[in-house]
């Protein structure tokens, strides 16, 4: 559906419900994913549809349902099922009029027809990039290729009508030795950007440069993380920026606004517009995302509201809310992190000994307030020594507080996209002068 047939048949929603306010949340997706094992594609799936979610609101109470059946009898129903969750729901006190939001301004960048239009061979062809890298160098692939384009329209029956149109791939690439792997990947709305032969070659790099890792000892190390590893640690950020959070005390930020929390290299904001990372330009309220610096120079300086919660802390509502109900109050989806002034190549020439780390996995929290986090290295964790990468180190567990390593640490001049199943933002490289680990593993 294009946003006119999408707004035609959220106007049809609504004009179905005979609730006291109605809002309709509408979503077409096509999302096309091509996997790949040992130099082979063994998987082509792809997955479309349109759903309609409405949130119906009857004397202060709220009854939400959804459906992907476009059909007048199926919308006839699902409006009806949101009104009768309505009347059983408990009175929500704190519910916010639905807003009648201004109209967004487009977001450049968001949308690639080539990405629209790309079929499983243009996935092959990326993917075939990367097992060449592989042939050549006596080592296997695995990873997926993906390409999706979505539309989202919200509507409601105060008046709001937004509509956004985007599209998005992405590779991910883990080249896998005898006794080491490497990873690489690429994300960006238009496919043309991405290199498969490119992408290949780096993660097989990383996979020869690591082999034969040895073991080193854990303790307190100084550390380069690149993106992809950055990024697993930032995403947990997030979390800290939200109103809900901030007001219930166990964000990092309660009690602290207008504090130097972390080092003053440090400003990092929420950005629908970044031109590497664009996404859709309101909320799923319909309210236009405003750009919240959330960390200016190490200070402490923002948080994201949506309406709920714009009206309970009395704040201005930033255009950051999620699908009412949720457990998450607004949310900070659109992470960039300032750039600095040093090269990745300069951070690796000017540590005389640490470690240089493509990648993270399996975080999890220890303690929320803290920030403080576990988790493992993975493909391709290399030893450096007087400024040179010397060879692969066998895997560590690290625990570190996020913000205690912001303290002290430098920035590359190279920020890029990173992401995963559940965020995508720009960061740079970073070196954390302290970065504590507490076990290596057997490989």
């Amino acid at each position: 559906m294009d946003s006119a047939q999408r707004e035609a048949l959220a106007q049809r929603v609504l004009a179905l419900s005979p609730a006291d306010a109605t809002e309709a949340v509408l979503a077409a997706e096509d999302h096309r994913l091509t996997r790949f094992t040992h130099n082979v594609i063994h998987q082509n799936v792809a997955a479309a549809q349109t759903t309609v979610r409405v949130r119906a609101i009857i004397d202060g109470r709220a009854g939400v349902a959804a459906t992907n059946d476009v059909r007048d009898e199926s919308l006839e129903r699902v409006v009806a099922r949101a009104c009768e969750i309505a009347r059983l729901a408990p009175a929500d006190p704190e519910m916010a009029p639905l807003v009648r939001a201004q109209q967004a301004a487009p977001i450049e960048g968001g949308y690639a027809q080539s990405t629209a239009d790309a079929s499983a061979d243009v996935r092959a062809h990326l993917a075939r990039g990367a097992f060449d890298a592989a042939e050549r160098d006596g080592l296997w692939a695995a990873g997926f290729v993906e390409t999706a384009h979505s539309g989202v329209t919200i509507a409601n029956s105060s008046g709001t009508l937004q509509s956004f149109d985007g599209s998005d791939s992405g590779m991910n690439v883990k080249q896998n030795g005898p006794s080491s792997t490497g990873f690489a990947e690429r994300y960006s709305t238009d496919v043309r950007d991405i290199d498969g032969a490119l992408t290949g070659d780096i993660a097989a790099r990383k996979a020869l440069l690591s082999k034969d890792p040895i073991e080193v000892e854990p303790g307190e190390w100084t550390v380069i993380l690149e993106p992809a590893a950055f990024g697993e640690l930032a995403a947990f950020l997030a979390q800290h920026f939200s109103a809900q959070s901030f007001d219930e005390g166990w964000s990092a930020l309660s009690g602290k606004l207008g504090e130097r929390i972390v080092g003053e290299n440090i400003t990092l904001v929420d950005d629908a517009r970044e031109h590497l990372n664009p996404g859709m330009p309101f909320d799923f309220e319909g309210t236009p995302r405003q750009r919240v610096t959330l960390l200016d120079r190490g200070v402490a300086s923002g948080i994201v509201t949506d309406a709920r919660w714009a009206a309970k802390l009395g704040r201005e509502n930033t255009g950051h809310a999620l699908p009412e109900p949720n457990a998450y109050g607004p949310w900070a989806s659109h992470l960039v992190l300032a750039a600095g002034s040093t090269s990745l190549d300069d951070l690796i020439a000017g540590t005389k000994r640490g470690l240089l780390i493509t990648r993270l996995w399996y975080v999890r929290t220890v303690d929320r307030r803290e920030t403080f986090v576990t988790g493992m290295t993975r493909d391709g964790t290399f030893l450096v020594e007087n400024g040179k990468i010397v060879r692969g180190v066998r895997n560590m567990r690290f625990n570190q507080s996020i913000l205690a390593a912001l303290q002290d640490c430098t920035l590359s001049s190279e920020a890029v996209r990173t992401a995963s199943y559940s965020y995508a933002m720009v960061v740079p490289s970073v070196r954390f002068e302290r970065f504590t680990f507490s076990s290596a593993t057997d490989f």
